[in-house]
C-alpha cells in the first residue's frame, strides 16, 4: 500500500535515505508482481539492483534490469499494464511510458505526487520514476539460477549467477562511454568482498563485448585485468565519488574505495590468476 511506502520513507533520516528506501520498496513491489505473473520462468533479473537484493550490495540502485533466457510466454505491454494496474489499486497515482519495439524494451513508471506526499518536494507535480528494461537479445553464455530475496517481502526469481553478474559489470566498465561512479563502486565491492573467490564469466563477457563492437582482443584471465586497469586509471575519480555517494548506505565507503585502492585490488586479482 502507498501508506506503507510513505511510512518507510518517514522512518529514515535525510533526503537521500528517504528517497532510496522508497525507490527500493517500489522495486520490490514490481518484482513481486512479476513473480505473480510467472515472468521469471523465461526472464532473469540482473544488474546492480539484483546485486543488492541478492547479495546485499551496500548501495541503492535506480533501475530494474532483466534479460530473456527463453522464449517468453508473455508480452511486454501486458506486463507493464498489469504493473500499472496493481499500483493504482494500491493507491498510487501513476502513469507509464514504454517502448517495446526495440531489442531492449523499456518502461518508465512515473509516480505522481509521491515526493510531495513524502515531504520530499514542495512541488505537488514533481515526478518520481523507476525504469524497467528487458534485453530481448542478451549476450550468450550467461549462467542462471533461482534465488529468493526477502527485503520487504519474499520474492523468488531467476537471476544471473554471480560470475555472470560480474561479467555484466565488467562489460559496463569496458564499454560505457562515460564515467558512472556506480560501476567503479561495484567493481571495488566485488574485488574486496570475494577476495579472488569468484571469477568473471569471460565467455559471456566476450559475447557482450562483440555486441557492443569492442575493438580490442578477446579477453581472458591473462589480459582482462590489464584492460580493466586502463579503465580505472583513466576515470575521473572526483566524478566517480560525486555520482555514487548519494546511493550508498555509508557514503564514507568512498574514503576506502579510492583510485589507488581499486588499482591495488585489480592488481591482486591479476596475480591470483
Amino acid at each position: 500500500m502507498k501508506d506503507y511506502c510513505l511510512e518507510l520513507a518517514a522512518a529514515k533520516s535525510g533526503y537521500d535515505a528517504k528517497l532510496n528506501t522508497m525507490r527500493e520498496y517500489l522495486q520490490a513491489y514490481i518484482l513481486r508482481i512479476m513473480q505473480q505473473q510467472h515472468i521469471f520462468r523465461t526472464t532473469a533479473f540482473m544488474g546492480g539492483t539484483a546485486l543488492r537484493f541478492i547479495y546485499k550490495l551496500p548501495r541503492f540502485s535506480e533501475d530494474l534490469d532483466f534479460s530473456l533466457v527463453d522464449q517468453p510466454d508473455w508480452k511486454f505491454a501486458d506486463l507493464i499494464a498489469n504493473i500499472k494496474k496493481q499500483f493504482m489499486d494500491a493507491g498510487y497515482n501513476i502513469h507509464v511510458k514504454y517502448k517495446d519495439q526495440k531489442t531492449v524494451q523499456h518502461a518508465f513508471f512515473h509516480f505522481d505526487q509521491l515526493l510531495y506526499d513524502a515531504d520530499l518536494s514542495p512541488i505537488r507535480d514533481q515526478k518520481f520514476s523507476i525504469k524497467l528494461e528487458v534485453d530481448t537479445n542478451p549476450p550468450l553464455g550467461a549462467g542462471v539460477e533461482t534465488k529468493v530475496s526477502n527485503i520487504y517481502f519474499p520474492v523468488s526469481f531467476l537471476t544471473y549467477d554471480l560470475p555472470s553478474l560480474f561479467a555484466g559489470k565488467l562489460h559496463a566498465l569496458l564499454s560505457r562511454g562515460f564515467t558512472k561512479g556506480r560501476d567503479f563502486y561495484d567493481l571495488a565491492w566485488y574485488l574486496s568482498r570475494f577476495d579472488g573467490g569468484i571469477k568473471p564469466n569471460f565467455n559471456m563477457l566476450n559475447h557482450a563485448l562483440v555486441q557492443s563492437h569492442w575493438q580490442g582482443a578477446e579477453l581472458n584471465e591473462k589480459n582482462g585485468w590489464s584492460e580493466l586497469t586502463k579503465i580505472v586509471k583513466a576515470a575521473d575519480w572526483k566524478k566517480v565519488r560525486e555520482d555514487v555517494e548519494k546511493f550508498l548506505e555509508n557514503p564514507k565507503d568512498m574514503d576506502v574505495y579510492t583510485q589507488e585502492t581499486v588499482l591495488g585490488l585489480v592488481a591482486s586479482w591479476d596475480k591470483e590468476e
